[in-house]
């Protein structure tokens, strides 16, 4: 992602339209940014009463599961069940995906041997 202009030129841009009477359409070819990027700037503005950058944070994994300990114990007494019967027991709205991703972490297959069984024609 791209880093934003700072905090300083873009406190200097405002100024010029505001307190100078510079027009955008000038303000954009004078500091050679684009008039979208000042409409944005003014809106902000005058949302926030500021023209900051919002802060660029990766997105995170807002984990609908938080209490591990808790969902292995689940896990093993309604182990028969399948995802879709397990997601609706789960306290809350979650999915049977997100049911899946969680036996994964704790470890909890689908195979119900821990070993493949020889082929019967050896």
């Amino acid at each position: 992602m791209p880093k934003p202009y700072s905090y300083d030129f873009r406190q200097k841009v405002i100024q010029a339209i505001e307190l100078d009477g510079l027009k955008k359409q000038e303000a954009s070819e004078l500091f050679n940014i684009s008039r979208n990027t000042i409409n944005l700037w003014l809106k902000r503005k005058a949302e926030t009463g500021d023209v900051q950058a919002l802060p660029n944070h990766p997105p995170s994994n807002n984990h609908k599961i938080t209490d591990w300990e808790r969902f292995r114990a689940f896990a093993k007494t309604h182990g028969e069940k399948t995802q879709v019967e397990m997601a609706q027991l789960w306290e809350g709205d979650i999915s049977e995906r997100t049911i899946s991703r969680a036996l994964k972490k704790v470890g909890f297959t689908r195979k119900k041997r821990p070993t493949a069984t020889k082929n019967g024609m050896r």
